[in-house]
């Protein structure tokens, strides 16, 4: 059952918005993404009044739903454009897609929980939000609807899945946080028209470790 979304709730929303950008981010699209996607409604009630904080909460099966600051670095840095056919590895809570979704993209997430899966699907409905949403192994990605206009993983990485990439449509962009179970550096892989890759290293983040038959 959804929980009301109130005046404080949206009031708290500009305010994260507000300290998302003091922290650098700076895609207009993003933080309006940010700022309509009710939080709330995908962590558990007992952190409901914490919902906005720049803060990652458990989501249970040893899952975590990432702190706002992550998931818009993430997404700033994929440049979603509306109608990008997305694919993201890791649903979780659902947030992160339900910010892809609000800029517009055709999403393709992947999700190895089946709880997790059925949860979100279920919450999907609830809030109306329309997005392609499937239970397997993510690190072999989406075969069938290759290729992908973006990729975003939101688990670390021992190594880019080679799947993934060839997953990657010309042209497009994939962000993986790669690294060990401790930490992981964000890398930007753009595939360019001659079918050669960028591959830019970022930041350094702590995410759940990615697992699947390709990910080691």
């Amino acid at each position: 059952m959804l929980q009301p979304d109130t005046y404080k709730d949206k009031g708290a929303r500009k305010l994260l918005v507000q300290e998302l950008k003091e922290k650098g981010i700076t895609d207009e699209k993003v933080l309006y993404a940010i700022a309509n996607v009710p939080r709330h409604q995908f962590i558990h009630k007992d952190f409901r009044h914490h919902a906005y904080l720049d803060k990652a909460f458990p989501i249970g099966e040893g899952q975590t739903i990432s702190q706002p600051y992550t998931v818009a670095y993430q997404t700033q840095l994929l440049q979603v454009e509306p109608n990008n056919k997305v694919l993201e590895i890791g649903t979780g809570s659902g947030y992160q897609a339900a910010i892809l979704i609000e800029m517009g993209a055709n999403l393709f997430s992947i999700e190895r929980q089946e709880k997790l899966y059925l949860k979100t699907k279920k919450l999907f409905i609830e809030l109306g939000y329309k997005a392609n949403l499937l239970l397997g192994d993510g690190s072999i990605g989406c075969e069938s609807e290759a290729p992908f206009d973006r990729i975003i993983v939101t688990a670390g990485a021992p190594k880019m899945p080679n799947s993934l990439i060839q997953q990657l449509a010309i042209g497009g962009i994939m962000i993986i946080p790669v690294g060990d179970n401790n930490k992981q550096t964000m890398h930007i892989l753009i595939k360019k028209t001659d079918g050669t890759l960028e591959n830019i290293a970022l930041d350094e983040f702590r995410f759940v470790p990615l697992i699947g038959t390709q990910a080691w």
